[in-house]
């Protein structure tokens, strides 16, 4: 650019070479990647103001839609049930009843439910992690002889609907193959099936394939076998993906309702997505509610864990140097 005001006979430090630096960069910067207002327009005070107020009018919005169910779940369960009826809006307009909490935990055996479906949702996501991650191994690093068909076996396994799998897969908990026991009203009746999860391992196949071979190669070379690749080197770097799996995974078991209503008859193994519709009618609206609040608290506690997986990177730019 010196050269350029040199050649124009514009002294660099003159007034008219400021002048035309700063047009220039204003050029440049209306070049590159522009929205519907360009920067030009976005230092107008009108304009700059008036993006900032739609700006903060949609982030109120998108707080108030997303969390205004949840806090008002929150009043509700704390609040009685004349005064939901009544003003289901107000904030509280005959006090606070906290009885409604340790009714829901204690009287009405929440307590049990509640237990009961975070088993169902920790053996659920312990086969998910084991079944997708063994398997998106030996397709993507492994890679078998055979490994395209079987990949391609599994991709067809999400075009089948999952209510076409119920009867089948109800008759094999019914009549296990080579165990000779039923394993209905157990938690193995809806372990087994959540492991087998096509959508996940094609998930994971797909993270390891990004993965950078290079240091697969070194660490062969350094004499770790196929273990040992997958236990120090592979889990490791995928700490992000398996976050993701492990949120989709526990969730999927804390909602579910149609499968466990199937094979956990026994109401002292249910999990809350089967009790707590039973119990809608023999209960108060704000003992109901308190229940129901009660069992949004761990996915909520999940999703402010493993948030951070979902917005940071992998961060494997520098695993591999040279």
């Amino acid at each position: 650019m010196t050269g350029e005001l040199e050649d124009s006979g514009i002294a660099p430090g003159s007034p008219g070479g400021r002048k035309r630096r700063r047009r220039k960069g204003r050029r440049a910067e209306e070049s590159g990647d522009r929205g519907i207002l360009s920067p030009s327009d976005l230092r107008r005070p009108g304009i700059k103001w008036g993006t900032r107020v739609v700006h903060v009018v949609l982030l109120v919005s998108l707080i108030v839609v997303g969390l205004g169910p949840l806090l008002w779940l929150a009043k509700s369960a704390i609040t009685p049930t004349q005064d939901t009826l009544r003003t289901p809006m107000a904030l509280f307009p005959n006090g606070v009843d906290w009885a409604n909490l340790s009714t829901a935990w204690s009287t009405v055996h929440i307590d049990v439910q509640f237990m009961n479906t975070i088993w169902v949702a920790l053996g659920s996501w312990v086969m998910q992690i084991l079944v997708a991650t063994t398997a998106g191994y030996a397709l993507s690093v492994l890679r078998p002889k055979y490994g395209k068909v079987i990949y391609g076996l599994v991709l067809g396994t999400l075009f089948v609907p999952s209510v076409v799998l119920l009867v089948p897969l109800y008759l094999t908990i019914l009549n296990p193959p080579l165990l000779g026991q039923s394993l209905i009203n157990t938690f193995w009746a809806v372990w087994l099936p959540a492991g087998a999860s096509a959508f996940n391992v094609v998930l994971i196949k797909r993270f390891f394939d990004n993965l950078p071979r290079e240091i697969f190669e070194a660490a062969r070379t350094d004499g770790a076998g196929p273990f040992r690749l997958f236990w120090s080197i592979v889990l490791p770097m995928s700490k992000p993906i398996l976050g993701v799996v492990s949120v989709f995974a526990i969730i999927a078991a804390w909602k579910d309702y149609l499968w466990p209503l199937l094979v956990l008859r026994d109401p002292a193994i249910q999990p809350l997505s089967v009790r707590l519709p039973t119990l809608q009618q023999a209960i108060q609206l704000d003992v109901y509610l308190a229940a129901l609040a009660i069992s949004t608290l761990i996915p909520i506690v999940l999703f402010l864990v493993f948030q951070g997986l979902f917005l940071r990177s992998a961060g494997l730019g520098g695993a591999v140097k040279g």
